[in-house]
């Protein structure tokens, strides 16, 4: 509890930093923000075992071809979850999130992949498994979204971390779909993120082992502490990267930085995985900008 509320203020401190740099900088948020679709939709398909580099997700993206064959089924789901990033990021404020609205992303992202169930909740006998947990019962599901977004909405005075943690890990636990709950449920965070005025998240396939202890920990012991964990970092990494940019800074690899610093890089790499120092993972290498 105690290291929840200590991130949470760093991140309160963040925010506030975070929108006094970004005043009539609208252009160069849009260019942060579309340059990290091909990131969060790497990160994303890579917890779910997609074969795609970034590097070929970037190509996907940008219509260049691959020098090797990808099934259609990782093409569609590159481009279509692109799409559904881009479209929270531009729509979260306009709109409070419903099951209507999640299965809106859901159709989205699962067209020419699973169009049987695309933009559906689970049904009939349609049971899921996810390890060795077992899904709830299909005539459960809707139920349940109902109470989880319930109780979404009558805790705003909690803060972020814990919501969107709690939210997560409910969601992941009914996992309402036969197919793209992982993937969905992540959109959500950053749209529920965006709507409460704070920056979107990207939760790194670097941490996919950690994430996946997150779950066990939730269904074994129907703790969130873990999953807090990874939220609030995640969190941190997204106002270290904009603020370097927005902040003028310049950016150098933590490499670079201890190389000038005289300084253990290994010792600054172990900061940047705890978030203790101001540094940022893009593209799969860790930064830090200096004033």
């Amino acid at each position: 509890m105690a290291k929840t509320l200590n991130i949470f203020k760093k991140i309160h401190f963040l925010r506030e930093r975070y929108y006094k740099a970004a005043l009539n900088k609208g252009s160069l948020l849009n260019i942060l923000s579309e340059a990290e679709v091909a990131e969060q939709v790497y990160n994303s398909n890579a917890i779910e075992n997609s074969t795609l580099t970034l590097e070929e997700t970037e190509k996907i993206l940008l219509q260049i071809d691959l020098d090797r064959y990808i099934s259609e089924r990782e093409l569609f789901e590159a481009k279509n979850l692109a799409r559904v990033v881009s479209y929270i990021n531009t729509k979260a404020k306009e709109q409070e999130l419903s099951l209507e609205l999640i299965l809106f992303l859901h159709k989205m992202f699962l067209s020419n992949i699973r169009d049987d169930v695309a933009g559906r909740f689970r049904h009939d006998d349609e049971w899921v498994r996810v390890g060795s947990h077992i899904a709830l019962d299909p005539k459960q599901v809707v139920g349940k979204l109902e109470e989880m977004l319930v109780q979404y909405y009558s805790t705003p005075n909690e803060n972020i971390i814990k919501r969107i943690a709690r939210i997560h890990l409910v969601f992941e636990h009914i996992h309402p779909f036969v197919d793209g709950n992982g993937r969905i449920g992540r959109v959500i965070n950053s749209y529920l993120i965006i709507r409460e005025g704070f920056v979107p998240i990207n939760i790194k396939f670097i941490d996919r082992k950690l994430y996946y202890t997150a779950f066990e920990e939730f269904d074994n012991k129907g703790k969130t502490s873990i999953m807090e964990e990874i939220v609030g970092k995640a969190m941190t990494n997204s106002y270290h990267k904009r603020l370097a940019y927005l902040e003028g800074m310049e950016i150098v690899t933590l490499a670079e930085y201890a190389k000038r610093k005289k300084i253990s890089h290994s010792n600054l790499i172990n900061k940047a995985h705890r978030q203790t120092i101001e540094a940022f993972l893009e593209k799969g290498v860790w930064k830090i900008g200096i004033s």
